[in-house]
């Protein structure tokens, strides 16, 4: 497969990449859309952009999203989610609990199948917390 940015897969080669690949992907999706919205929204110091966009994509950031949007979930993201949230993962979280760090994993590993399946609006949807 030749690689361009915008590539995409079908939805049943992206279930089978691995739930922690996955998120290894959502993670960057989602700290690029959370820093592109911060500096469109224009409001602040690049050192006030930083510690929003770091809040945000924090695990206790995302888990907190999670709560506000898991009943938003289609089945396959609610199994994409499962499988990322209960992923035997290789690190561990410095900064949040258990709890929080296994459901951020979780929702990074949904972000990052919609992200390879192309689905860019979907991925808006669930990052604005329903509210686009």
């Amino acid at each position: 497969m030749v690689f361009d940015l915008f590539s995409k897969i079908s939805p049943e080669s992206a279930r089978q990449i691995s739930p922690v690949t996955l998120a290894f992907v959502g993670d960057a999706v989602y700290t690029l859309y959370v820093r592109e919205r911060e500096v469109l929204r224009c409001e602040g110091k690049l050192s006030d952009l930083q510690k929003r966009s770091t809040a945000a994509v924090s695990a206790k950031g995302q888990s907190d999203l999670l709560l506000k949007i898991e009943g938003m979930f289609t089945p396959e993201e609610e199994e994409i989610y499962h499988r990322g949230r209960n992923a035997k993962k290789s690190t561990k979280s410095k900064n949040a609990s258990v709890a929080d760090y296994n459901r951020s994993t979780g929702f990074e590993a949904v972000l990052g199948y919609l992200y390879v399946t192309g689905q860019y609006a979907r991925i808006a949807q669930l990052a604005e917390g329903g509210n686009k």
